[in-house]
């Protein structure tokens, strides 16, 4: 039964997720901590903040990571196979049909509308973390850690993988 909620946990923003990783991470914090209850809101923004410091995809990574914990290696596997199997699929399916009418301005006004949809789901999940961290590590920390990570990120142009990895050090050292 594990293995069946690994696959939905990952298939369903797979499909809903239009957008890619960033437009499915909130749907996937839904699944692994609302639904299933496998993460807490915390464990879960430590797995989006170390699947951010390493390479490649965000969804697969956090896919095999949560899939490994809740099933071992084959739940790694299921869980990495859900999150690409709905963009192999529509690939497939689809290829044809997107080529063809890529130039549609029902197809460019459809896209424009899913952008701000995607931008409030960020923008939850965003509130959900900070509430999260005001309540785990005080004002002072998460007033901090804002300001600082702003910094880095706006004025110096800080690759955000140093900033996140920075962010670690710095829990790890005085709130640890």
């Amino acid at each position: 039964m594990i293995f069946l909620q690994i696959f939905l946990a990952f298939f369903i923003p797979g499909i809903l997720g239009y957008g890619g990783g960033p437009s499915s991470i909130p749907l996937v914090e839904n699944e692994v901590v609302r639904r299933y209850g496998w993460l807490t809101v915390e464990e879960f923004s430590e797995v989006l903040a170390m699947g951010n410091a390493l390479p490649g995809p965000i969804a697969t990574k956090m896919a095999g990571y949560i899939g490994f914990e809740q099933g071992g290696l084959l739940g790694a596997f299921i869980g990495v196979f859900a999150t690409v199997a709905p963009s192999l699929l529509l690939m497939i399916i689809l290829l044809r049909i997107l080529m063809k009418y890529k130039d549609s301005p029902k197809v460019k006004r459809m896209t424009m509308f899913i952008r701000p949809t995607i931008a409030v789901l960020l923008g939850i999940i965003t509130i959900r973390f900070f509430i999260s961290s005001y309540e785990g590590a005080g004002v002072y920390h998460t007033i901090f850690l804002i300001i600082v990570s702003f910094l880095l990120l706006e004025r110096w142009k800080m690759h955000p993988a140093f900033v996140i990895v920075g962010a670690l050090g710095y829990g790890a050292v005085f709130l640890g």
